[in-house]
């Protein structure tokens, strides 16, 4: 059989379109693998500063002057604040034994900060995530430029932290390079009775204390969040991409499993160093094929919103570029898979006993869904990753995939859930966005009612309680886009939209700010460009302006003859907001792109700055 005709056209796009970019990277990657700083040419006294903390025997390994074995740089996250990341506290010293059990080594190369958008939901905390994307890729850069490493392990699980790991890492993409996931953590509270509670909450049916408890029973342990959110869509991509061990993304936390397949990482990290027999740089597993491949398994689980801002910017990194109409043209013709909540009451725990990410992959490949040409971690074919993970003493080792077990979470390409993906791109004279489909009930994916503009979250939560969303309603949020504030999570808005859903209103979000990766059983439209902040459509709309969202058709639209809509004033830009470090990341609200390019003022001005260059980089950088 041959490869799924659509999937084949995206990859020929994209790669038609990052013709040159992709060039310029891959040249960039050789002259800094040739010419950049390395350990065999550190002087002396580089060196002595890099090995001066180390023990004897590990300081005659390091300043051998030809290395005889990989130094894995660690980039960590680690901090005890954020349950995913706390695990990662012993990690570093595991990773040096197991290193050394292959007669490696390895050193911390940096931290990076993990925030959590749990602690800062609704928060103006929440105003500094999307950018601490870019802090987190700029961390890791910092860290590996030192140039004593062969090889990189990031150590990295949850929204911002991966793609931002990544985002760095590919700046260095001659270094073979591994993601070392941290695990979920055990099933809580079900999530229909977090939801249930949640809703009896915004009713004022139930207690404060109440709803306390049934979020820390929720939330209770060290890992990440069991929900499908963007922490465990990280995951998922990752692993589609061959960046991590086959069947690591959802081995539970603190588990013999897990820390197995740590140890197999960084056997396998050490083996595929730069200065190995094979090595296996970033740059031969992030590659065209490799992303269409991402975005084929968000398709068919229904993942998180959020990657279709991370993807991007990732790719980017890489000289790929990607746009939403690759993902349109995927979502028709991957089925959808997976139902994990938001889109069922079932956890990432039931979803990777039903079979988890290896079934999938084993489904799309059987329907030449995925490029199995393609180099990974692991070997030189994506059918490695159709193998589920057994551990055997200290050791791992691999059985073929079986079909699902739980037909109610995972299906087989002949029973599918849906015959098309969970996200699809909408588009119409309010801009372009996304929606997440595979979470919305059928007979809720469209709605066409009067608009309710809102300038914050507060303001939607005071108006529901006041009666004032008691009819049918499309609320638009507008100023949460990246150049207005950042572009926080609205998640907060989901359960008092759901509550009147409950009450047999018809209620749609339409929003240029984002979603938590766990909301989708409201009908949104989400990421919508031109944002406001810019003289968007958005900052046209009225109250009483009937709209139009159809995840069908994918249409969005404000049902206002086309010559009065032209003819209004679009609503003045904000002024930032200051306080709790707001202040700080001016520059990037400033230099922020659309999301649809990834939403990250660091790599739009690295573009600007690589174009500038040109391909005269041969030797060093000069005006």
């Amino acid at each position: 059989m041959s490869l799924n005709s659509v999937v084949e056209r995206v990859t020929a796009r994209v790669t038609e379109r990052s013709k040159g970019s992709r060039r310029r990277y891959l040249e960039l990657m050789e002259r800094n693998r040739q010419k950049g700083v390395n350990r065999t040419r550190l002087s002396c006294s580089n060196m002595a500063h890099a090995v001066a903390a180390e023990p004897d025997a590990i300081k005659e390994e390091l300043i051998h002057p030809k290395p005889r074995h990989p130094n894995i740089g660690i980039i960590t996250t680690y901090n005890d604040m954020l349950s995913a990341h706390q695990p990662y506290e012993h990690y570093p010293e595991q990773i040096k034994l197991f290193a050394r059990e292959v007669g490696a080594t390895a050193q911390v190369a940096a931290g990076a900060p993990a925030m959590c958008d749990g602690v800062t939901q609704g928060q103006e905390g929440m105003d500094l995530s999307l950018f601490s994307r870019d802090v987190i890729g700029q961390s890791t850069a910092v860290g590996l430029s030192h140039g004593m490493y062969e090889a990189a392990a990031l150590l990295g699980i949850c929204d911002k932290i991966v793609p931002g790991l990544l985002m760095g890492a590919l700046r260095f993409g001659y270094l073979p390079t591994m993601l070392i996931p941290g695990g979920p953590m055990t099933s809580g509270l079900p999530n229909e009775e977090k939801v249930k509670i949640r809703k009896l909450f915004i009713e004022g049916k139930v207690s404060e204390n109440e709803l306390m408890h049934a979020e820390m029973a929720s939330y209770h342990a060290p890992g990440t969040c069991t929900f499908y959110g963007t922490a465990n869509t990280n995951q998922m991509v990752v692993e589609f991409m061959g960046l991590m061990m086959p069947d690591s993304a959802f081995a539970i936390t603190n588990t013999p499993l897990r820390q197995g397949l740590t140890r197999a990482a960084i056997h396998r990290l050490a083996e595929m160093g730069l200065h190995s027999a094979n090595p296996r740089p970033l740059t031969e597993v992030v590659t065209e094929k490799s992303v269409v491949n991402a975005i084929v398994g968000l398709m068919a689980t229904g993942g998180s919103t959020n990657l279709t801002i991370h993807l991007p910017a990732i790719a980017r990194a890489a000289g790929i570029i990607i746009d939403w109409e690759d993902y349109n043209l995927l979502s028709d013709v991957v089925p959808d898979l997976a139902k994990i909540y938001p889109s069922s009451a079932a956890d990432i725990n039931a979803f990777n006993e039903a079979g988890g990410v290896p079934s999938v992959i084993s489904e799309l490949i059987s329907a030449d869904l995925l490029h199995t040409d393609v180099k990974t971690v692991y070997g030189d074919n994506l059918k490695d990753y159709a193998q589920r993970a057994i551990l055997k003493g200290k050791d791992i080792v691999y059985a073929p995939a079986e079909p699902s077990k739980n037909h109610e979470v995972l299906r087989p390409l002949s029973n599918p859930f849906s015959k098309t993906g969970g996200l699809k791109m909408l588009e119409g004279n309010l801009g372009r966005g996304v929606t997440k489909v595979s979470a919305v009930e059928p007979q809720n994916l469209v709605v066409e009612a009067p608009a309710k503009v809102f300038h914050t979250q507060d303001a939607v939560k005071a108006a529901q309680k006041n009666g004032e969303l008691d009819q049918d309603t499309v609320v638009v949020v507008l100023h949460q886009g990246p150049r207005a504030n950042g572009m926080p999570e609205l998640h907060m808005l989901i359960p008092v939209l759901g509550v009147q859903m409950d009450k047999g209103y018809h209620m749609a979000l339409v929003t240029d700010g984002r979603l938590s990766g766990a909301s989708g059983s409201v009908p949104s439209a989400v990421h919508v460009w031109p944002e406001a902040q810019v003289g968007g459509p958005l900052a046209k709309v009225r109250d009483g302006d009937m709209i139009r969202v159809d995840g069908r058709t994918g249409k969005l639209e404000v049902l206002v003859d086309k010559k009065e809509f032209d003819a209004r004033e679009a609503v003045p830009p904000v002024k930032p907001d200051i306080g709790t470090g707001r202040e700080l990341f001016a520059m990037m609200r400033h230099f922020a792109p659309c999301p649809e390019e990834g939403g990250s003022a660091m790599l739009r001005l690295m573009d600007e700055d690589l174009e500038k260059v040109g391909d005269n980089f041969s030797g060093e950088f000069t005006v």
